[in-house]
């Protein structure tokens, strides 16, 4: 993939769908407006990603997938989203991590500890559905009753520069005649999607739908202006002549006139 996009492949004899993913860019844009450290970086890249592959389903024009990561561990969480658009957004709770960004430790015991995954499909102002998981692979067989694993890789620099952000998604429908699936050892999901196909044993996958992802937020200057109109006359009258809002999902900065 030369740009992000999401590609959704079928192999007919195997029954089997097989989504990619590549988020690369969208994850660089937003590491890069939150300076994130690079271990930060890497668990919000493989979110990311994680979003783009759950989001297959979505169907109408608002529709959002959102995954929130609550952890032990001194990243404390993550809140991602993907859109029907395929537009991407999130931040992590603790964007720079002192002890583990000197030497980009990934040891996900010590970085995340003990986790619990919500995601949720939404509409504005309603719910779709949610599910609560320690893991993706768990959330799809235990909240989605689906045959289906995820697989996720990210590479990050040492100076947070996003390398690789890719995901795969197996899924063995229904009335698949091996409901077994199987990860080759020391396969790289950063290459070539047609490699990958062939190390996953679907070399004859043919490729159904393509989806464009990108890095987007909903923040606008007059949102950020908006959430002035709760304060009282007296509050806004302690407020100095303009403030900085900054977005927790995409880090940018609004600056907005009080007065």
């Amino acid at each position: 993939m030369s740009f992000d996009c999401r590609e959704e492949w079928y192999d007919a004899s195997s029954k089997t769908a097989i989504t990619i993913a590549d988020t690369t860019k969208a994850a660089q844009t937003l590491i890069s407006n939150h300076l994130s450290g690079p271990v930060s970086a890497y668990y919000l890249t493989r979110a990311l990603t994680a979003a783009a592959l759950l989001s297959t389903e979505l169907s109408e024009a608002e529709e959002t997938l959102s995954i929130q990561m609550k952890c032990t561990g001194p990243l404390g969480g993550l809140n991602v989203e993907c859109t029907a658009a395929g537009t991407l957004r999130g931040y992590a709770e603790k964007k720079i991590l002192e002890d583990f960004d000197a030497v980009n430790n990934h040891d996900v015991r010590k970085v995340v500890g003990e986790r619990r995954i919500q995601i949720t499909r939404s509409l504005p102002g309603r719910i779709l559905s949610q599910g609560i998981a320690t893991t993706l692979d768990g959330y799809l067989s235990q909240s989605l009753q689906r045959d289906a694993e995820i697989r996720l890789e990210a590479e990050v620099s040492d100076e947070s520069v996003v390398q690789c952000a890719r995901g795969v998604m197996i899924e063995r429908l229904p009335d698949a005649p091996d409901k077994t699936i199987v990860w080759p050892r020391g396969i790289s999901l950063c290459a070539g999607s047609r490699k990958i196909l062939e190390k996953l044993g679907f070399p004859h996958a043919e490729l159904k739908k393509t989806t464009p992802l990108s890095f987007a937020c909903r923040c606008s200057a007059e949102r950020a202006a908006s959430m002035l109109a709760a304060l009282s006359d007296e509050e806004r009258a302690n407020l100095p002549p303009a403030i900085d809002v900054t977005c927790h999902l995409c880090g940018k900065i609004w600056t907005v006139r009080t007065k």
